[in-house]
């Protein structure tokens, strides 16, 4: 059974288990106060052009959402995200439990638009209200799609107006930045964001996600934001060793490239069969549409993810490729594919 179902079904790249083995046994001060942290900070910092911001170490993505998300609102504010967007759908009302309210907008293609954003601003008038403060986007998106540099731009620009900050969920940034058709790089986020984060549990690390703090009034007291949430790790070198090693020679980007390429390779084989897909996606996640016999065939070798019913007989299905696939994998699921579509 192959599993297409996530991007973090495997553990983590030889490189970092080979390196947290190597220095298993050496003392360092905690709660990322240790010189694995401070490389790995300074890796982050030269590939984003940044060496004034503040860079802190999370175990995941939700954690660092609802950490980040509860430091940066005041109690009456709120925070403008697409419907599909990660807080508003896998978070378990993670946001909402910190006190916010989440303005969830539908967003084409699951990006928000400048337009959307004001919507909302223009839609919560006065003080009965809560009052948005914050413009939530991830790159690449639930749904696999990128944002261009041009519409970032656009979108930092109305933040700008309407005094908002923009926060960048950074989950699957290694297949966003690298996919077909980005025009966007590292050094851009910290010259649009206020802050973002840089996925590592979804490319290659064990477990991790680096909050890259832009907008130094964010940045103040975080610290202690960070403990009283429960997401200062005690053995903060653990997260420090692991982004060292997917910052050196260009590691992250490479196995983003890896996913995307398998990725492309399923989305070729369900178009040579005419499925067509619910999103256009370039990056590591698909959605086909595919007939539900079908479906049931094809998950007797291989695990993936129901994502919308289309009709009674057709669903969209979700296949994520990740770092650790094999071409060999992919082969199989194809000749399982073929096979089914010609009985």
């Amino acid at each position: 059974m192959n599993l297409f179902s996530s991007d973090y079904c495997e553990g983590a790249h030889p490189r970092i288990m080979e390196a947290l083995a190597r220095t298993n046994f050496e003392q360092t001060e905690g709660y990322e106060e240790d010189p694995y942290c401070d490389n790995a900070r300074a890796l982050i910092r030269k590939a984003i052009d940044c060496p004034a911001c503040d860079i802190y170490f999370l175990s995941g993505g939700t954690q660092t959402n609802m950490t980040f998300i509860a430091h940066a609102l005041k109690p009456w504010q709120a925070v403008i995200a697409a419907e599909t967007g990660h807080i508003c759908t896998h978070e378990t009302g993670a946001i909402e439990a910190t006190g916010h309210k989440i303005i969830a907008m539908p967003a084409e293609d699951g990006k928000l638009t400048p337009q959307l954003i004001q919507a909302a601003v223009d839609a919560h008038t006065d003080h009965h209200m809560v009052a948005p403060k914050m413009v939530y986007l991830s790159d690449s998106t639930e749904i696999g799609t990128i944002y261009t540099k041009a519409e970032l731009s656009a979108i930092r620009r109305v933040c700008d107006r309407n005094s908002l900050y923009l926060y960048m969920d950074g989950a699957r940034l290694a297949s966003a930045l690298t996919a077909p058709g980005n025009d966007l790089s590292l050094t851009d986020f910290p010259e649009l964001c206020d802050a973002f984060y840089i996925g590592g549990t979804k490319c290659g690390a064990l477990f991790g996600e680096a909050l890259v703090l832009v907008n130094p009034a964010l940045a103040e007291d975080f610290n202690f934001t960070l403990k009283q949430r429960g997401g200062l790790f005690a053995k903060g070198r653990i997260l420090g060793i692991q982004f060292g090693e997917l910052f050196k020679d260009n590691l992250y980007l490479e196995l983003g490239a890896h996913a995307n390429a398998l990725a492309a390779r399923l989305k070729s084989a369900f178009e040579d069969k005419g499925f067509p897909f619910l999103v256009d996606s370039p990056s590591n996640q698909i959605f086909p549409i595919l007939p539900n016999e079908l479906i049931t065939a094809l998950r007797e070798k291989t695990a993936f993810r129901d994502q919308e019913v289309i009709d009674e007989g057709h669903t969209a299905v979700r296949f994520v490729t990740s770092w650790a696939m094999t071409d060999a994998m992919v082969d199989a699921f194809i000749e399982d594919l073929n096979r089914l579509c010609h009985e």
